[in-house]
Parts: structure tokens; C-alpha cells; sequence
């Protein structure tokens, strides 16, 4: 299995991004983990769990009788996830340092999720062939992905709010190995001979002064930045990075536009 990693870094803003795209990404998880059955009592194993935001969401669902662990390759985003989960006492919940390439339990769990975990695979089928053994026999494996060719337009047209999605997108998809990998989940089930999976989708949807969406866009071509620099595309020449939030919000508010956010493909199957 190839060499896993997070291509945007574990930088404090990146982290701190991480945690507000959290937010907005919370009910349509949610939705994920009770469609593949997550209840009160169980054993989930989040994949990549970075700072925590998916763990304690399913501590929350499995109450404190249920165990959940988070596995990541990062000492310096489970430091983080430790503390907030510390903070929240949200005791059932304990970290390992681990890729899921070196990760082993002890006894399997009835839910394995991971949320943008694929898209970073240059292996995804071989990934979910090793999640599907740490889940015991009935249980779900459970995947919410990006899907990141559809990052994000506006109607009617705001040149600021697209230019500054193209420029997104043009990083990502150098950056990212899976890069149309919410795309092809069904398949990636499929040829890790798991079953064809149960699929929904759902977009992210703005336009009113308090959406989230300005602030979530402006922090990630910041993250993209330095990939931009050296991909020789400059986004200082192209966009002014200070007060950029402020400014994708007046455009859009002036123009009584909509904005759409990158669509969310969520998948489970029970194994």
C-alpha cells in the first residue's frame, strides 16, 4: 500500500481551518454515521481523524458505554484532538499514532468511517481492503468524501467568488492523488470486493451575510497558497489575500447571488 499523506499540512491555521470546515460538514456526517447504523454502545474507529472533529462527533452518538478510537500519522494533530477531547470530557474517546497501514486492534469495531481520507489515498482501493478488516462481521464501513471537481460557482456569476474557486481547484487537483475519488466510490468499494455501497450527496448552499462559505473558501486558497507559488501561479497578483473573506461576502451579497459549496458524497456499506 502506497505512502499516505495529507497534502495541505498540519500548520496551526490548518488546523484551525480543519476545525471550522467541521462545523459546516457536522450534519451531513451525522447523516452518514445513522444511516450505517451507529448507536449507543458501539466501537468506531475513525481513519484520519486529525483534530477530532469526526471522533467526538460519533462519541457523542455512541453515548458513554461505546468506545471510539481515532487513528492518524500526525503526533501533532492528536496533541490537538487529545485536548479538545480532554476539554469536551468525552471519555470514551482515546487516540493511537498510527497509520491505518500499521494500525492492528485487538477486537474488531462495529463502524470504521474516515471523512476526506480517500481523496488523499494514491492507493484508496487498497486502504478500504484494510479498513474492511478491522470491521467485525455485520458491521459498516463508512466513507464522507469531497468531491472536488465541483468546487464551487455562483448564480448569478460573481467573478471574485469563481476566480477564486478556479484557483482552488487548480491547486487541489496537483496536490491532492484522488483527486475525483468522491467520484468513483462505488467503484472503490467494488474492487476492493466489498459491497456495492448505499450513496447519498448533498451541497453546501449560501448566500445570506452569516453563511460560512466566505470564511471557509478565503482560509483554504490561503492553505493553497504556497502550492499555487510553486506551481508559478501567483494568487497575489490574481487576488488580494487580505480582507478576502470580507470581500468574497460584499460581492456576493451586492450581486443577491447563490453559492454553492464543493457537493459531499457519502458512502456505507455493511459488511
Amino acid at each position: 500500500m502506497g505512502e499516505t499523506t495529507y497534502a495541505l499540512g498540519h500548520s496551526s491555521a490548518e488546523i484551525e481551518r480543519l476545525k471550522n470546515q467541521a462545523a459546516m460538514l457536522r450534519p451531513i456526517t451525522e447523516r452518514l454515521l445513522r444511516s450505517a447504523g451507529i448507536d449507543a454502545g458501539v466501537r468506531v474507529l475513525d481513519l484520519g481523524c486529525g483534530a477530532g472533529d469526526v471522533s467526538m462527533l460519533a462519541a457523542e452518538l455512541v453515548g458513554p458505554a461505546g468506545i471510539v478510537v481515532g487513528i492518524d500519522r500526525s503526533q501533532e494533530v492528536l496533541n490537538v484532538a487529545r485536548k479538545r477531547t480532554q476539554e469536551a470530557r468525552l471519555r470514551q474517546i482515546s487516540f493511537v499514532h498510527a497509520s491505518v497501514e500499521e494500525f492492528s486492534a485487538g477486537e474488531p469495531f462495529d463502524l470504521v468511517i474516515g471523512r476526506y481520507i480517500l481523496v488523499h489515498q494514491p492507493e484508496p482501493v487498497a486502504l478500504l481492503r484494510k479498513a474492511a478488516h478491522l470491521v467485525r462481521p455485520g458491521g459498516a464501513l463508512a466513507f464522507h468524501e469531497v468531491r472536488m471537481g465541483s468546487i464551487t460557482k455562483s448564480f448569478p456569476y460573481v467573478p471574485l467568488w469563481d476566480l477564486t474557486t478556479d484557483l482552488v481547484r487548480i491547486a487541489l487537483q496537483s496536490s491532492v492523488p484522488n483527486y475525483d475519488g468522491a467520484d468513483r466510490l462505488g467503484g472503490h468499494f467494488s474492487e476492493a470486493g466489498l459491497p456495492y455501497p448505499h450513496l447519498f450527496c448533498e451541497e453546501l448552499v449560501g448566500g445570506s451575510a452569516d453563511s460560512p462559505l466566505y470564511g471557509s473558501l478565503a482560509e483554504l486558497l490561503q492553505t493553497l497558497k504556497p502550492q499555487l507559488e510553486r506551481m508559478r501561479i501567483m494568487p497575489a497578483e490574481t487576488i488580494a489575500m487580505d480582507g478576502l473573506e470580507s470581500r468574497l461576502r460584499d460581492a456576493v451579497i451586492k450581486a443577491r447571488s447563490q453559492i454553492y459549496g464543493p457537493a459531499q458524497v457519502c458512502a456505507w456499506a455493511r459488511l
